[in-house]
């Protein structure tokens, strides 16, 4: 069985690419189970797949990865990764499918979780907002946070791989700089009705292909509001993902004996003390 990919929200599951992408669990939060479920909900996960890789934005509610950290420790399992991304949701939930996407092929547990931080840096993810005021997440112009309090602003913030942020509206396009490899546009409407990220940010940054999902619960207040339209660009093709990993220099955890890739385990979070193991950006054939 491959390795078990998990996140903690449903609605972080998107559809599978293809027939081969295997689900993702789902792992619910301490109001909605008791410990002793969790703890029996991720050992039979171990006993079905071998090993966890728990995705979970690193915005997460403390108690919620509390409980996370003592389903492991309780378990005492060097088997369980727990991975805190630096993604809005809907960047997680594309990062968790390529995962999922990546789980079949012939990775190790240790170089599938160490991954995940070397294609976080390949998805563009952000939002178009009615406003930033309460945007904390992303750094943006004072200017930017004066005029979010003009009716009908818009503004384009892209928070990964490197923040910026557009006025949209009037003479304006509020083009952001994108991805210069091929990506497939995933865009999730709130409480914004537009068509800026399908007529505008698609033909800008060329993408093979636009789809429309469900915006995830925790969007509105990752960006901090609920007006919104999100979106996250990434790189569809398992050929091309595989390439990635796999030109990756692999190294042997020196703390439990993994395979890893970059300078960081993913299981036991060890450091690689080789400084030429660095995961670098790579470019993308």
């Amino acid at each position: 069985m491959p390795t078990a990919i998990a996140v903690t929200s449903g609605d972080l599951v998107l559809p599978p690419s293809d027939r081969h992408t295997p689900p993702a669990a789902v792992l619910r939060p301490p109001a909605a189970q008791t410990l002793e479920a969790s703890i029996g909900e991720i050992h039979t996960l171990l006993e079905q797949h071998g090993y966890v890789i728990v995705l979970h934005s690193s915005a997460l509610p403390g108690p919620f990865v509390r409980r996370l950290h003592t389903v492991r420790s309780v378990l005492e399992s060097d088997r369980i990764a727990l991975l805190p991304i630096d993604l809005p949701p809907l960047g997680i939930a594309v990062l968790a499918r390529q995962l999922r996407q990546l789980s079949v092929c012939d990775f190790s547990p240790g170089v599938l979780a160490s991954a995940a931080r070397l294609l976080s840096h390949y998805i563009y993810a952000g939002a178009l907002l009615a406003s930033v005021a309460r945007l904390d997440r992303v750094p943006v112009t004072l200017t930017s946070h004066a005029r979010s309090w003009l009716p009908g602003s818009q503004f384009a913030v892209l928070a990964s791989p490197r923040p910026q942020s557009a006025k949209v509206g009037g003479a304006e396009p509020g083009i952001l700089e994108g991805p210069s490899f091929g990506t497939r546009l995933l865009v999730a409407k709130g409480r914004l009705e537009s068509e800026w990220a399908a007529t505008v940010l698609g033909p800008a940054w060329r993408v093979h292909g636009l789809l429309e999902t469900a915006l995830p619960a925790d969007s509105a207040g990752w960006w901090g509001t609920p007006r919104i339209v999100e979106f996250a660009a990434a790189i569809p093709d398992i050929a091309v993902l595989y390439q990635l990993v796999s030109s990756v220099r692999r190294e042997q955890c020196r703390w439990c004996g993994l395979e890893l890739i970059g300078d960081r385990c993913g299981f036991c979070s060890s450091p690689f003390a080789d400084p030429h193991a660095q995961l670098e950006r790579l470019p993308v054939q």
